[in-house]
């Protein structure tokens, strides 16, 4: 019954068993209102379990032994894909796997995404200068070779909670780039200077800049090589940002019945 639980919603699959309040804590960079329920987590709609001892076969033999921490919703997601972010949020932190759908991945290695940093306002480009040299206009910036798109946020994601009382139009400023020491360095000096919210890629709040440095990861792998691209590449990856956000938007449609889809599945072995 255990095996078949933990293959109904995303799991973090963990190399070591996790302390209960180190997890809260983490969790609550994702949720600032997550309670503990026993050993159990709630944070938003999703709950995340308490952690259990996991079979090698669970991530195909990449763990041979593992913790792990499934997520499970249970109601309406405040973001799309929440209770994904959640799992995927927790393995990166605590140098672990992530398993959703039966599908094994390393948080640390997918270079996809990159943080953000969430405002309540759309800023003007007049705002944005001291900080970004405008590309495209409205759209798209540049911070040396860091490229940055703004777009709306979608959903509510809870880390950012405090700023829906003053929110007219939530709006993300994606930042992408290759070294994720000086992503984070920018997202936060843009959330100081915009009075915003600094965030990694699975909407968890981040502190440092060293937040989006995986635990498992020796520090000096974010140094990336020095980037030699040209101004035609600049272009071509300011394009590429826009294009993914873009992609993001058009799977919204698909986390109710993966979440609903997971729920069942729950309510089935429950039965």
């Amino acid at each position: 019954m255990t095996k078949r639980r933990l293959r109904t919603g995303p799991t973090a699959v963990l190399p070591a068993k996790p302390d209960l309040d180190e997890l809260l804590r983490i969790v609550r960079l994702a949720d600032p209102g997550a309670r503990r329920e026993g050993d159990d987590i709630v944070a938003a709609d999703a709950r995340v379990c308490a952690p259990v001892e996991a079979e090698p076969a669970l991530t195909g033999g990449e763990l041979e032994k593992g913790w792990a921490v499934r997520v499970a919703a249970e109601g309406p997601l405040p973001v799309n894909f929440f209770d994904r972010f959640l799992a995927e949020g927790l393995a990166f932190r605590l140098n672990g796997l992530a398993v959703c759908r039966g599908e094994v991945s390393d948080p640390a290695d997918d270079g996809e995404g990159g943080p953000a940093v969430i405002l309540p306002v759309r800023p003007t480009p007049e705002e944005l200068a001291p900080l970004l040299e405008q590309e495209e206009e409205g759209v798209a910036f540049t911070a040396g070779e860091i490229r940055a798109v703004l777009v709306p946020e979608k959903g509510q994601p809870p880390a950012v909670q405090e700023l829906l009382p003053f929110a007219t139009e939530l709006t993300a400023i994606e930042l992408r780039g290759d070294e994720p020491v000086k992503l984070g360095a920018l997202a936060l000096e843009l959330s100081e200077a915009l009075n915003g919210i600094a965030v990694d890629r699975w909407r968890f709040r981040i502190d440092a800049a060293e937040d989006l440095v995986s635990s498992g990861a020796p520090k000096d792998a974010a140094e990336a090589p020095e980037d030699v691209s040209t101004a035609d590449d600049a272009e071509d990856d300011v394009e590429d940002v826009a294009e993914d956000v873009a992609e993001d938007g058009e799977s919204d449609g698909q986390n109710d019945g993966e979440s609903d889809g997971e729920k069942g599945s729950k309510g089935r072995e429950d039965a």
